[in-house]
C-alpha cells in the first residue's frame, strides 16, 4: 500500500513538468527512507535536469539504502546529461520502484537491467495505468511520431460557439476561462485553425497564473491568409508562433511571417484543408508531446475525422442559440452512427455556472 502512496506522490510531481519539459517526458521521482520522504524531484523546464538527479540532490547522503519511486524507467543512455540509472547506482539506493518502462529504443529495459546488474532491487508496474496516461504524449511521439492531442470545446447547450451575427464573447463564465488557462499551461502548445485566428484575434497565452514559460502557439492555415497586424503577428518574437501551411501558400506571405518571427511548418493538404495526419507528424517531429486544440469548427472536425483526438474536454454553458448559431464542430460527413468518433466519459463537474466534461477516446478492441 505504501508503494502506491509514494508512487502517487511521484506522479503528482511529474505533472508539474507537463507543458514545460518537452521533448523530454514529464517524470516524477520520490526518494523514501524509513517511511519518510527525503527527496523529491520532477523534470525541469527544457527537459533537464531529469527528475532523478533533482530528487537525489535533495536527499543527499540519505539516499543510501533508500527506495526511489520513479514514474518512468530511468534513462540508460548518455545524452546531454549522464544516465539517471547511473546516478541512482552511484547514490547507492537499495530499491527502485518504476511505474512504466520506457518505449524509447535507447532506454527500453536497459535502465532496469543496469539497476539490477548493480544489485539494486527493482519493481515495476506500480500505478502503471496512471503513469501511462500521464506519459501518453511522450509514448505517442516515440512510437507513432505524433503528440497527444486534447480538443477543447466551449459551447451552448445546443452545441453553438457563436450567434448568427458572430458574437461569441463570452459563452462560458470566468471560472471556465480560468480553467482553460490552467489547461494551456499543462500542454506544450496551444493550437487553433486559421478561421479562429482571423475572427477572434487570440493571444493564446497563459494569463493570470504567474507562469514564466508560455506554450508554443500553433495556427493551422493552408494558404497562410492571416492578419499581419494581429496579436499573434505582433508578438511572434516574444512567444513562439508556428504556422502549419500547405504547398500553395504565397511565398511572399511565407517570407513576411518569417520576418515577423514565426516558424513555418509545411504540411500536406487534402483538398482545401491541411492533412491532420501530416500536421500531427510535423508537430511530433518538432518535439511536441502534448497539444491543446481550441478549434475552430473545421479544424476540430478534421482532427476528429482522422481519429487524432485523444482527449475531448467540453464546457457547456446554460444558454441556447438555436439553428442560426455557429456549430462548434464543422461538417464531418458522418452518415451512420458506427462511423462517428466515440468517447468515454471520465469526469463531470460544475465550473462556475458551466458544466465541464472530460472524455477519452474509445480505443478499438
Amino acid at each position: 500500500m505504501s508503494d502506491n502512496r509514494f508512487m502517487a506522490l511521484a506522479l503528482s510531481l511529474g505533472r508539474r513538468g507537463q507543458g514545460s519539459c518537452w521533448p523530454n517526458p514529464a517524470v516524477g521521482c520520490v526518494i523514501v527512507k524509513d517511511g519518510r520522504v527525503v527527496g523529491r524531484g520532477w523534470t525541469q523546464p527544457g527537459g533537464r535536469p531529469h527528475a532523478e538527479p533533482v530528487a537525489l540532490a535533495q536527499a543527499g547522503e540519505a539516499a543510501r539504502g533508500a527506495t526511489a519511486y520513479v514514474t518512468l524507467e530511468p534513462c540508460a543512455h548518455h545524452g546531454q546529461t549522464p544516465p539517471c540509472a547511473e546516478a541512482l547506482i552511484a547514490a547507492r539506493v537499495a530499491r527502485v520502484v518504476v511505474a512504466v518502462e520506457d518505449s524509447d529504443a535507447r532506454v527500453s529495459g536497459r535502465g532496469l537491467a543496469m539497476l539490477r546488474g548493480a544489485g539494486i532491487d527493482v519493481e515495476t508496474g506500480v500505478l502503471a495505468d496512471e503513469a501511462a496516461r500521464d506519459l501518453q504524449g511522450f509514448f505517442l511521439k516515440t512510437d507513432l511520431g505524433r503528440p497527444f492531442l486534447t480538443l477543447k470545446l466551449a459551447s451552448t447547450l445546443d452545441g453553438c460557439i457563436a450567434t448568427a451575427t458572430g458574437e461569441s464573447k463570452w459563452i462560458t463564465g470566468p471560472e471556465a476561462r480560468r480553467e482553460v488557462h490552467a489547461m494551456r499551461m499543462r500542454h506544450d502548445a496551444v493550437m487553433v485553425g486559421g478561421g479562429t485566428a482571423r475572427v477572434d484575434d487570440p493571444s493564446l497565452t497563459v494569463r493570470d497564473l504567474g507562469v514564466d514559460r508560455q506554450p508554443v502557439r500553433v495556427v493551422v492555415s493552408r494558404r497562410l491568409d492571416l492578419p499581419l497586424m494581429s496579436t499573434l503577428a505582433r508578438t511572434a518574437k516574444e512567444v513562439p508562433v508556428w504556422i502549419a501551411h500547405g504547398a500553395d501558400a504565397d511565398p511572399n506571405l511565407l517570407k513576411t511571417w518569417e520576418d515577423l518571427g514565426a516558424e513555418l511548418l509545411p504540411c500536406e493538404a487534402h483538398g482545401t484543408q491541411i492533412s491532420p495526419v501530416s500536421l500531427m507528424q510535423a508537430l511530433g517531429a518538432k518535439g511536441l508531446t502534448r497539444v491543446f486544440c481550441e478549434g475552430g469548427g473545421a479544424l476540430a472536425a478534421s482532427l476528429l475525422s482522422a481519429d487524432m483526438v485523444d482527449e475531448l474536454i467540453t464546457f457547456n454553458a446554460g444558454l441556447v442559440l438555436g439553428a442560426e448559431g455557429y456549430p462548434s464542430i464543422g461538417a464531418m460527413g458522418v452518415e451512420r452512427l458506427g462511423e462517428a468518433p466515440r468517447f468515454d466519459l471520465v469526469s463531470q463537474s460544475a465550473v462556475g455556472r458551466d458544466v465541464k466534461c472530460v472524455w477519452h477516446r474509445v480505443e478499438p478492441h
